[in-house]
């Protein structure tokens, strides 16, 4: 493995103008393509200490062998260059949104003597006007055939255009009156010409105009007793209404814009967008790539747009809504504004119906993010593929059916706890998780609360074990083997029954030792442990001065990420909850004459802290028990509490409990 060191350019020789740079691995293929404002600055952040550099940072830059930069004159000729060299080499720490689907649109070719309407899909060609991209090919075709009933425009092939010409009769469509007929004379092309416009203008949003003509013609045919024009009318008045109903508007003011919102873990990010052209949804599409290099939000919102709209430039809108604005957003406006021709603004929604539709997409990327991960974990294959790399990679006598994971979390020392969460066969065991409350620790110490959390734990497991034996023994039946995992007592299932194939610990060195040492004081030598390391993602062992490094694309990191981040999940659960429950029992017991019973009472009928919080004197005093002076006193504490309390925060990266001054 290269050390960046090694390939580092000379002090000074990197100028201070902006450009694109490339990584290259000792093959010579690029592996990581990027810009900068600075290509010193930038460039000089990659060969500080590998310790303080972003996991897939570090990764990139160790698999690297050599770096090179192109200078250029401005920021947008920067982006134009960076997004051309990722289309060129492809390189495989770069961001990647891919999904395997050709979006149809709908084009009407008004180049031609007689356009024609049709459902494509593939690169546009000029002198065809299109709507869309769509979400589904099927739904566009039923909202033609409706809409064909009122604008009797050409919709067949030029072959069938064609032959119905020489023989001189028009096909089904012009037979049912979902086709003027251009091809046998029954229109001029000037009258076609008008009814293509008419169809292109209710398609870009112009619908309310269409509606009302209709209307009024309906009721002058039936105002002149021409009732069989009248009742055709009312039945092309309800296939616009029908057509409208598949088209909702979400923007009163005919907008264009695509609207972008992201869901995103340490590991993927899924992507959504919604196309909403003339103020309607006209499709949607989703994406879920790997997160492959260092950047947040905002970073991964410019990837985003870049591989989007340079793949697509001719479908880009006025306006793009997205969840935070990109680094250096007046570049990237000047470059799409370039690619479409006139001015596009990109902005993050605030309120209103906007900001209403931007939080749909977003559940629709979070859906699409767990639904990912859940087909992932559900895939036998894949599960068992992850099963057999951690065995080999760890060295194990058997594959790894079991695993449990330990974390621990606590708030500066104060309400510490841990977790216990089991996989089995790659899937979680949610009836086998449990928790923790450290008891003999002092302080903030996660070495000497994970020697307690494992101790416990496994000699419970001896403890049921030997019971079982006890039991085995006084039924006499001496062939059964394992541990019973029915109390015979009780007729419940044993909590600790089940020996793992595998302890993970969340930690580096100190804490795979402490769970080893706990396992050896109580003589267990045929559990294997295992820490999994935040920072680095790298695996530690027991005795052992260097990590287990997994490859980034493994399926058996993937699925020990998953249990440690569970882990995390269910300790700062826990967390919460016991602090809530000690914050409110400390803010009651100052209340002079409110007892356990009554303390119980109150929170039985609030539910939670938050309500309690948002009580009145007068709710407070109607609880059974509480009278109007209690009630008083009640409110004061909750309000000072409120008053001198400190912030709590969660660390989304880390799942680490933060206490803000």
């Amino acid at each position: 493995m290269p050390s960046p060191a090694s390939y580092r350019p000379e002090p000074g020789s990197i100028p201070t103008r902006p450009g694109v740079y490339r990584f290259r691995d000792s093959r010579g293929r690029v592996i990581y393509v990027g810009k900068a404002k600075s290509l010193r600055a930038r460039l000089s952040s990659y060969f500080q200490d590998i310790g303080a550099l972003h996991p897939r940072t570090a990764t990139m830059v160790t698999t690297a062998a050599s770096v090179e930069w192109t200078v250029v004159a401005t920021e947008v000729e920067a982006l134009q260059l960076e997004y051309s060299w990722i289309k060129e080499f492809d390189p495989r720490f770069n961001v990647k949104y891919r999904d395997d689907k050709s979006y149809p649109w709908l084009a009407v070719t008004v180049s031609d003597e007689f356009p024609r309407v049709m459902v494509g899909r593939g690169a546009k060609r000029k002198g065809t006007r299109y709507f869309g991209p769509y979400s589904h090919a099927w739904a566009i075709r039923e909202t033609v055939d409706l809409l064909l009933r009122v604008f009797p425009m050409r919709s067949c092939s030029n072959g069938v255009f064609k032959r119905s010409g020489q023989i001189g009769r028009p096909c089904l469509l012009g037979y049912i009156d979902k086709c003027s007929a251009p091809c046998v004379g029954n229109v001029t092309v000037e009258e076609h010409r008008r009814i293509v416009d008419d169809f292109c203008d209710f398609m870009a949003g112009n619908t309310s105009s269409f509606v009302r003509r209709i209307e009024r013609e309906m009721y002058s045919a039936s105002d002149e007793l021409d009732f069989e024009r009248a009742a055709r009318l009312r039945d092309d008045l309800g296939a616009l209404q029908k057509a409208l109903e598949k088209q909702a508007v979400v923007f009163g003011d005919g907008t264009d814009a695509d609207v972008i919102a992201l869901a995103e873990d340490p590991l993927e990010v899924a992507v959504q967008i919604f196309y909403v052209r003339g103020g309607r949804i006209r499709g949607q599409r989703g994406w879920v790539a790997d997160r492959v290099e260092e950047g947040g939000t905002s970073e991964l919102v410019e990837d985003f747009l870049l591989q989007l709209y340079s793949a697509e430039s001719d479908s880009i809108p006025r306006e793009v809504l997205v969840p935070a604005l990109p680094p250096d957003t007046t570049t990237l406006e000047l470059l799409l504004g370039d690619l479409r021709g006139s001015r596009v603004r990109i902005r993050v929604p605030q309120r209103g119906d906007k900001r209403a539709l931007q939080e749909t997409v977003a559940s629709n990327a979070a859906q699409a993010l767990a639904l990912h991960k859940t087909k992932r974990a559900s895939d036998l294959t894949t599960r068992n593929r992850a099963l057999e790399e951690i065995q080999r990679a760890l060295e194990l006598d058997e594959v790894p059916l079991r695993i449990e994971c330990y974390d621990i979390s606590n708030l500066q020392g104060t309400e510490v706890v841990a977790s216990m969460v089991v996989f089995e066969d790659g899937l979680a065991r949610k009836s086998e998780y449990r928790r923790f409350v450290i008891k003999g620790v002092d302080g903030q110490n996660d070495v000497a609360s994970m020697h307690e959390v494992i101790t416990r734990r496994f000699r419970r497991l001896l403890d049921e074990q030997a019971r079982s034996e006890t039991a085995l023994t006084d039924g006499g039946d001496g062939a059964a083997e394992g541990p019973m995992l029915v109390d015979p007592e009780t007729g419940r299932p044993r909590k600790f029954a089940y020996a793992p194939g595998l302890v993970v610990v969340d930690g580096g060195p100190p804490q795979v030792a402490a769970a080893q040492r706990a396992l050896d004081e109580l003589g267990i030598d045929d559990i294997p442990v295992c820490g999994l390391a935040k920072r680095l993602e790298e695996v530690w062992l027991p005795d052992q001065e260097d990590p287990v490094i997994l490859a980034r694309s493994s399926e058996g990191l993937y699925l020990l990420q998953r249990i440690r981040d569970e882990a995390h999940r269910f300790a700062i659960t826990h967390h919460r909850s016991r602090r809530s429950k000690t914050m409110v029992d400390s803010m009651l017991d100052e209340i002079p004459g409110l007892g356990e019973v009554r303390r119980k009472t109150l929170l039985k009928h609030f539910g939670s802290l938050k309500k309690l919080r948002a009580a009145e004197v007068e709710e407070l005093a109607a609880v059974p028990g509480i009278g109007p002076r209690t009630a008083t006193a009640i409110k004061e504490a909750v309000e000072r509490h409120a008053a001198t309390r400190k912030t709590v925060s969660v660390n989304t990266a880390t799942g680490e409990i933060q206490e803000d001054p």
